[in-house]
């Protein structure tokens, strides 16, 4: 086999390592945070070869050959990052300990919404996941401060413009007074909480409970299992071939 058959570019080979997406990768190495055989690689396009060393931030990192998908119920105050510096816990830290390989979310939730998230350390399944034109559901229920008028689930579901970004639910259903269960698709950063506070109507709780075929549950808080090759089958960009 010709050596150049098993060179990979270095965005792929981060996200290979678990790193994650490529495109996250290729942030990474335009910050000038990646160097291969000791030399700072800021521009793509760099090519790794076998026995190469490969570094984030003075680490090395190795690709890794198990492809790992869990789904972990998040409780609030809690961060989906690898490191906070304001020392607040980390999601990342509920995951069983006996897991060696380089975990990170797919997606977010923010610090004081709970339920469902995703962690992976495969970057092509977590960049397929998150694309809005994958078009995966993801399925929250709310608890406001106050009642909530007809007439804003309404907007809601018929789009929203605010501070220039356009909001809009897939679906909406009133589950009580002050509770609705709300389906996005594309979910944009805190979405559901600027709506909401945009009509001063706070969430006072916040708890995704599906993302496309996987669902919460009983899944207690801080728990987490793997995702089953069903799940994986009905989500783009998994490695399904392998023993999860």
């Amino acid at each position: 086999m010709n050596k150049d058959d098993k060179t990979l570019r270095l965005q792929v080979y981060l996200a290979h390592a678990g790193v994650g997406s490529r495109r996250s990768a290729e942030t990474l190495i335009t910050a000038g945070r990646v160097s291969v055989n000791g030399r700072i690689v800021s521009v793509l396009g760099e090519k790794v070869f076998p026995g190469d060393r490969v570094c984030l931030d003075g680490v090395l990192i190795q690709t890794e050959s198990r492809r790992r998908y869990l789904a972990l119920h998040k409780p609030p105050e809690y961060i989906c990052s690898s490191a906070d510096p304001q020392g607040r816990p980390l999601a990342l830290g509920l995951l069983p300990r006996d897991i060696k390989e380089r975990l990170y979310s797919v997606g977010r939730l923010d610090y004081q919404s709970s339920g469902l998230i995703i962690f992976t350390n495969d970057g092509d399944f977590a960049a397929a996941v998150s694309h809005p034109s994958a078009g995966i559901e993801k399925e929250y229920i709310l608890e406001t401060s106050g009642i909530i008028p007809d007439a804003v689930p309404e907007a809601f579901t018929g789009g929203i413009l605010l501070e220039g970004i356009r909001y809009q639910a897939l679906g909406i259903e009133r589950l009580g007074r002050k509770s609705l269960r709300i389906v996005l698709i594309e979910g944009k950063n805190r979405e559901i909480r600027r709506v909401f506070s945009h009509f001063h109507l706070h969430p006072v709780k916040l708890c995704r409970i599906r993302i496309g075929p996987v669902l919460l549950g009983d899944l207690k808080a801080g728990e987490s299992r793997s995702l089953t090759n069903r799940e994986l089958s009905d989500l783009p960009g998994a490695h399904k071939e392998e023993d999860i």
